[in-house]
C-alpha cells in the first residue's frame, strides 16, 4: 500500500517490519495480506486482542486527557486502559508527570477518577504512604519495620510514562524508549494545527459502552461514505437528487505514514462542505440539532443574520457566511486562525491519529472521540466523545468534568445523528461473526484508510521490543 509521505510530497511506499512480508505473517496472527480486505477475527480474536495488549498499548503514543482537566498543581486525572492505570498530575511549574497508579507497597491504586492530590502529597489509603506530586516517596509509615534494602530510592518512587501535550491534550506512552511526540503524530498535528485546535476548550463530554471491538467502532468515522444512508436528513431538499454525487466525489481520502489519515472536502471560497451554499444553512441547523459539536448555535445565529442580506440560495451565501464568522469571532473576543485554503478544507472532514483518536473540525468547534478496549473484552470498546470549541479570551469555561456514561439509544443524552451511527456499530460486530463471513472487503477510493491504520497496527504488533 502506498500513503503520503507531506514531507516529500511524493507517495511513500510503507514496507512491513522485518526483511520481507514474511516477517509480518509469522509474527502476527489473522494479518493483513491486502489493502482491500480485512480478517474478520481481528474484531473478536482473543489471541489477536491479548498481542494488541502487549504490542500496541504499551509502545505507543495515545491520548490521556484533556490539558484542562489538570488545570493546577497537584491536581489528576486517572487514565485506564487495557487493565493499566495512570495518574496524570499537574506539576507546580505547569508541566505534567504520568506516574504508575500503584503503591509500591502492596499495590494499592492511589487514585481514582480525578481530583487534587492536597498538601501536594499523594496518599496510599491503605498503609499511608505517601509521594509527592512528582512521584518522589516522601513518607514511609513504620520504615523501622522493613529490612535494609527494601526500601531503596529507585524501587520505592513511583514509576512514570513518557508524558507530552499537543493540541490541549496530554499524551502519554509507557515505552520510555519511545520517539517522541510530534514525531509520533506527524503529519497529522501539523494538518490540524492550521485551525488552532489548541485553543478549543471543552464544552460537553460523555460516553457510551458498546457491544463492539474498539476497531470497528472507530472505522465508522474513517469515511463520510455511509453517510447518504446512515445520515438521511443531511441530505435536504436541495440536494437529495444529486445525493449520490455529492457523497462519493467531494470528500478528499488521503492515508499518512504511522498509520494517520484523513478525509476532507468542500469549496475552501466558500466554506461549504456538503455540497452548494443552497443548503448551508439547512445543513447547520440539523447539525447543531442533531448534535451540537461541529455546529453550534451561535455558529448558527450568525448564519441566520447573512440569510437576512444575502439569499441563501444565491451562490455568493456561502462566501458571505465565512466573512461573517470570521468577523464575529473577531468582534467577541475569540480566537481564530489564518483564513487558508488548507483550514477551511477542513470544515467537516474527519482526522484520524493513531491508534484511536479522531477529530473533526469545523468553524472554530471541534468534535472528537476516542474509542478504547473495555472490561478486558475484545468485543467491547468505551467511546468517548467531546465538543470542543473557542471561547472569548479570559472567559474560558473551569474544570471540565464528563457528563457521564449513557445508554446508545438514550435520546435526552445523545441526539439523532450519534444514536444513527451507534445503531450501526453493534450490528456490524455481530454480523462479522457470521460463519459465512470471513474479511471485509473495502473501496478503495473511500476507505484505504481503514486499511492504512491496520497495516500500521501489523507493523506494530511484529516489532520487537
Amino acid at each position: 500500500m502506498t500513503v503520503t509521505d507531506p514531507r516529500t510530497s511524493t507517495p511513500a511506499k510503507v514496507t512491513p517490519i522485518g526483511p520481507n512480508g514474511e516477517e509480518v505473517t509469522s509474527k502476527v496472527p489473522f494479518h493483513m495480506k491486502d489493502s482491500l480486505h480485512v480478517p474478520a477475527e481481528r474484531y473478536y480474536s482473543r489471541e489477536f486482542y491479548d498481542l494488541e495488549k502487549e504490542k500496541l498499548w504499551s509502545h505507543v503514543w495515545q491520548m490521556a486527557c484533556r490539558e484542562e482537566e489538570i488545570p493546577d498543581p497537584g491536581d489528576f486525572v486517572e487514565y485506564e486502559i487495557v487493565g493499566k492505570s495512570f495518574l496524570l498530575v499537574r506539576q507546580n511549574d505547569g508541566s505534567v508527570k504520568a506516574l504508575h497508579n500503584a503503591c509500591r507497597h502492596r499495590g494499592t491504586q492511589l487514585g481514582k477518577g480525578s481530583g487534587r492530590f492536597p498538601g501536594g502529597q499523594i496518599v496510599c489509603p491503605f498503609h499511608g504512604w505517601r509521594w509527592k506530586t512528582d512521584g518522589q516517596c516522601s513518607h514511609v509509615f513504620g520504615r523501622e519495620g522493613f529490612s535494609d534494602g527494601v526500601l531503596s530510592r529507585d524501587e520505592i518512587d513511583l514509576p512514570e510514562c513518557l508524558v507530552d501535550t499537543w493540541g490541549g491534550h496530554v499524551w502519554i506512552n509507557m515505552d520510555r524508549d519511545a520517539g517522541p511526540l510530534r514525531e509520533a503524530l506527524f503529519p497529522v498535528a501539523d494538518i490540524l494545527d492550521h485551525v488552532n485546535v489548541g485553543n478549543m476548550r471543552v464544552k460537553w463530554w460523555k460516553e457510551v459502552v458498546l457491544n463492539c471491538n474498539w476497531k470497528l467502532a472507530q472505522e465508522a468515522f474513517f469515511e463520510s461514505y455511509h453517510v447518504k444512508q446512515t445520515h438521511p436528513q443531511l441530505y435536504t431538499q436541495h440536494n437529495q437528487d444529486d445525493a449520490d454525487e455529492t457523497n462519493r466525489s467531494l470528500p478528499e481520502y488521503q492515508s499518512f505514514v504511522n498509520g494517520h489519515g484523513l478525509f476532507q472536502g468542500g469549496d475552501a471560497q466558500r466554506g461549504s462542505t456538503h455540497g452548494n451554499a443552497t443548503n448551508l444553512l439547512e445543513m447547520a441547523r440539523v447539525l447543531w440539532s442533531g448534535q451540537d459539536a461541529m455546529t453550534l448555535e451561535r455558529d448558527l445565529w450568525v448564519m441566520e443574520s447573512v440569510s437576512g442580506k444575502v439569499d441563501p440560495t444565491d451562490p455568493q451565501f456561502g462566501l458571505a457566511t465565512v466573512d461573517a464568522l470570521f468577523e464575529y469571532w473577531e468582534s467577541a473576543g475569540i480566537p481564530a486562525y489564518e483564513r487558508r485554503p488548507e483550514a477551511l478544507k477542513l470544515w467537516g472532514g474527519d482526522v484520524f491519529m493513531f491508534p484511536n483518536y479522531l477529530m473533526l473540525p469545523m468553524y472554530n468547534n471541534c468534535l472528537c472521540y476516542r474509542v478504547t478496549p473495555y472490561n478486558d473484552d475484545p468485543e467491547q470498546c468505551k467511546f468517548e466523545v467531546w465538543s470542543l470549541t473557542a471561547y472569548p479570551e479570559g472567559n474560558e469555561p473551569g474544570r471540565p468534568e464528563s457528563l457521564g456514561r449513557f445508554d446508545k439509544d438514550d435520546a435526552d443524552h445523545w441526539g439523532l445523528i450519534p444514536r444513527q451511527d451507534f445503531s450501526n456499530i453493534e450490528r456490524m460486530q455481530q454480523g462479522i461473526k457470521a460463519p459465512s463471513f470471513t474479511e471485509t472487503r473495502l473501496a478503495a477510493k473511500w476507505e484505504l484508510t481503514i486499511s492504512n491504520m491496520h497495516e500500521e497496527l501489523d507493523r506494530r504488533l511484529a516489532a520487537e521490543y
